[in-house]
């Protein structure tokens, strides 16, 4: 897939300036076989008019930079941004922060890396799942490390004892905020 993008981003490249005199075509040629720059995944591509998705909306939400910090260490910022659809119960910073001294930084480290793609994979399910449908007693097989548990009660919706305290729909599935991570059992 890689090889096909980089492939038509040099056609493309190609064509568009095919209509310039042949010092220019030259030189253009000459960048494009050249380039040594990695062709970029989904998270890559820039598009200024679509709702943004899962890892574009994290981003630019000030209480998850712990969680962003996460998807980027478990290298899974375009597995979170291809076309899915998702569901993430995203943790906040604070939910990170009772964990016990040292858990996330360790988790961090390289050679965690697995765990750490573990730990995120129990909080993203394939497929939407809107809050108002979830029914109390539910249970969901999540990408990693087993199945969560819904309930409800008073009005409010719980993933395995945590409250969903705000649902943000994205272009590739849904953010449930919640505050507590998540632990595979």
């Amino acid at each position: 897939m890689k090889k096909s993008f980089l492939l038509i981003s040099i056609l493309g490249t190609f064509f568009l300036f095919s209509c310039n005199s042949g010092t220019e075509q030259q030189q253009t040629t000459e960048t494009a076989t050249t380039s040594t720059e990695a062709p970029v995944g989904q998270s890559g591509v820039v598009d200024e008019t679509s709702q943004p998705n899962i890892v574009q909306v994290a981003v630019g939400s000030k209480d998850h930079t712990t969680l962003v910090q996460a998807v980027k260490a478990a290298d899974l910022v375009d597995a979170l941004s291809n076309a899915g659809p998702f569901t993430v119960f995203a943790p906040t910073n604070a939910a990170f922060e009772k964990l016990p001294p040292g858990t996330v930084e360790g988790l961090l480290k390289p050679e965690k890396k697995s765990d750490l793609a573990n730990i995120l994979g129990y909080h993203t399910y394939v497929g939407v799942l809107k809050a108002e449908y979830m029914n109390d007693g539910q249970e969901f097989d999540m990408v990693f490390g087993g199945k969560v548990k819904i309930t409800k009660a008073d009005g409010k919706t719980f993933v395995n004892g945590s409250e969903i305290l705000a649902s943000i729909p994205t272009a590739n599935g849904v953010i449930h905020v919640i505050n507590d991570v998540l632990l595979p059992k």
